[in-house]
C-alpha cells in the first residue's frame, strides 16, 4: 500500500552481474568504550549507504503489487491473528539510540520517518480497519540498554514487529531472532542484519543470515561504486584520506584506501591525535599533494574543523565526501565557519535525495513531517526519508497479508524473490541468500551536492543523477573481515 502513486522509473540496463549486498562498509562494529565512541560512530555512519546497492538480474522489473487496500476491510471482520494484532490494532515497536553519548540527533531520524508514516497511514484509515500502534523505546546508545528494549517490547508490550530501528550496539537481536519477531527496514549499523533471520535491513542482503557467522563465514565485501562514480563524474584521479589514531578509525580509512587503489586513484592517507588534531598540517598535505577528493573516517566534530582548516589555508578540493547519515539540514550550521569546503560536500546513498520533491513518493514524506512534526524542518536528513521507508516496506508487507495478519505472512513478503524498492524511495533490494561473490557486481546509486545558492539562495541538497535506477557500474567487490 502507499499514500500517494508512485513515480515511474526508466529500467536499469538488462545487465546484472552480482546478487544484492547491502552498502559498503555499513557493519563496522560499534563495541569500544566511551572514549572513542565519536570516531567509531564516524566509521559506522561512514558506511550505512555509502555505496549504493547490488542488483539481482531482474532488479528493475515491474514492482510486485499487494493484496487489499488500504483503510478497507473493516475492523469488525478481522481476527485477532497473532502476537501484537487485535481486531483494531497492530502493536509496531521502535527502538532507537536517542540519548546516546554522541547526541540525541545522530540516531533520531528513522524514529522520526516512520513515526509520521504511520501517522499519516492510520489518519488515512490504517490497514485493513486496523490503527497501528508504535511502542518506542530509547537504549541509550549501550548493549545492555537494547537488550533492556528489546524484552520490554517483546515479552511486556507484546509487539508484532519491529521497524525502522537505528542502534548503536543491537545487543538485542539474538533475542529478536528468536523470538521470530520481523524487523523490518533497520540502518545495519553493526552486523547484526547480515547475521541474524528475521532482520532486515533497509538495504537489503544476499548472505545466508543463518545467525552463525556474519556474512558468509565471517567475510563481508565492499563494492567500489562510489569511487567509480567520482572518477567518472568529475575526473577525479586523487584522493586524501583523513582518520584518527584509534583502531576502528583507522580500520575504516584503509579499506577507504583499498577501494580507492582499486579504482586507480593515487591516495594520500593522514592521520591525526583524536585528541588534539592538527588540521592545518592536513590541509597543507593535501595543497602540497593536489588531492581532489576528500574522504574522512571522523566524526562531524572533526570533519567540521577540518573543513574550518582548509578554509582558512585557502585549500580547495573538488568534492569533500560524505555519506547519507550526513546528509541533513544541519550542513548549514554543522560547516557555518566553513563555506568553501560546505559547497564541496557531496553525498552517496541507495535512497532519493529527501529535497527531491519531483518524486511523488518524497512529496507525501515532506508533506508529512511538516504536518506532525514541524519543528523538525531544520533538522531533516536523508535517515529520515529511510525511517518512512522501512515502514513503507512493513506496511506493504502487512498489506499483503490481508485481514489474516501473520508474522509468517510478513517474512514471506519479505524473503520473496523480487526486489522492493519502496515506491521509488530506495533501490531495488531483497534478501534472497547467494553465494560468496566470486566477480564483478552491478551497483548503482545516488549522489547529490550541497549548494548555498539552491532553494532560492536558503541552501540544500541538489541531486547530481538523472536517476539512481540507472546510475550503475560493474565494479569489483573486496573481500574484508568485519
Amino acid at each position: 500500500m502507499q499514500l500517494t502513486p508512485a513515480p515511474r522509473r526508466r529500467a536499469a540496463p538488462a545487465r546484472a552481474l552480482a546478487p544484492v549486498r547491502t552498502p559498503l562498509l555499513a557493519r563496522v562494529l560499534p563495541r569500544v568504550l566511551a572514549p572513542v565512541l565519536a570516531p567509531v560512530l564516524a566509521l559506522v555512519l561512514a558506511g550505512a549507504a555509502g555505496c549504493g546497492t547490488r542488483l539481482p538480474p531482474g532488479a528493475f522489473g515491474a514492482r510486485p503489487t499487494t493484496a487489499g487496500a488500504t483503510g478497507t476491510g473493516g475492523g469488525n471482520g478481522n481476527p485477532a491473528s497473532d502476537t501484537g494484532v487485535t481486531p483494531d490494532e497492530i502493536r509496531i515497536g521502535i527502538v532507537t539510540s536517542l540519548t546516546s553519548p554522541v547526541g540525541s540527533e545522530v540516531f533520531s531520524g528513522p524514529r522520526y520517518g516512520a513515526q509520521a508514516f504511520f501517522r499519516s497511514l492510520n489518519d488515512h484509515g490504517g490497514l485493513h480497519g486496523r490503527t497501528v500502534k508504535l511502542v518506542t523505546c530509547d537504549d541509550g546508545g549501550s548493549g545492555i540498554g537494547n537488550q533492556d528494549c528489546v524484552h520490554r517490547l517483546i515479552d511486556q508490550s507484546h509487539v508484532f514487529a519491529f521497524v525502522s530501528g537505528s542502534v548503536l550496539d543491537y545487543a538485542g537481536a539474538p533475542y529478536v531472532s528468536g523470538k521470530a519477531v520481523p524487523d523490518v527496514g533497520g540502518q545495519p549499523i553493526g552486523t547484526a542484519y547480515d547475521r541474524w533471520p528475521h532482520l532486515y535491513g533497509v538495504y537489503g542482503s544476499s548472505a545466508p543470515r543463518d545467525g552463525h557467522a556474519v556474512g558468509w563465514n565471517g567475510t563481508l565485501y565492499q563494492s567500489t561504486e562510489v569511487f567509480r562514480f567520482f572518477k567518472q563524474r568529475l575526473g577525479a584521479t586523487s584522493a586524501a584520506v583523513v582518520a584518527y589514531n584509534q583502531a576502528d578509525s583507522a580500520r575504516y580509512a584503509a579499506q577507504l584506501r583499498a577501494g580507492l587503489e582499486a579504482e586507480g586513484y593515487r591516495v594520500l592517507m593522514q592521520t591525526v591525535d583524536f585528541a588534539l588534531p592538527n588540521f592545518q598540517a592536513v590541509a597543507a598535505a593535501v595543497r602540497a599533494d593536489g588531492s581532489q577528493l576528500l574522504f574522512d573516517a571522523m566524526d562531524t566534530r572533526g570533519n567540521a574543523a577540518l573543513c574550518r582548516s582548509l578554509d582558512e589555508a585557502g585549500v580547495r578540493v573538488t568534492a569533500k565526501v560524505t555519506n547519507v547519515q550526513n546528509w541533513s539540514e544541519t550542513v548549514r550550521t554543522d560547516y557555518q565557519a566553513s563555506p568553501a569546503c560546505r559547497n564541496a560536500l557531496w553525498a552517496t546513498s541507495s535512497s532519493l535525495n529527501y529535497e527531491d520533491v519531483r518524486y511523488p513518493a518524497v512529496g507525501a514524506f515532506r508533506a508529512a513531517m511538516a504536518h506532525y512534526y514541524p519543528d523538525r524542518e531544520p533538522l531533516l536528513s536523508a535517515w529520515e526519508l529511510e525511517g518512512w521507508a522501512g515502514a513503507q516496506w512493513l506496511a506493504d508487507a502487512m498489506d499483503s497479508c490481508g485481514a489474516e495478519l501473520t508474522r509468517a505472512c510478513v517474512e514471506r513478503f519479505m524473503n520473496r524473490p523480487g526486489p522492493y524498492d519502496a515506491h521509488g524511495l530506495l533501490l531495488p533490494a531483497s534478501f534472497v541468500p547467494q553465494p560468496p561473490p566470486s566477480g564483478p557486481t552491478r551497483a548503482c546509486l545516488n549522489a547529490a551536492r550541497w549548494q548555498d545558492s539552491a532553494e532560492g539562495g536558503r541552501g540544500g541538497w541538489v541531486t547530481q543523477v538523472e536517476s539512481m535506477t540507472t546510475t550503475c557500474f560493474d565494479v569489483p567487490q573486496l573481500p574484508y573481515k568485519p
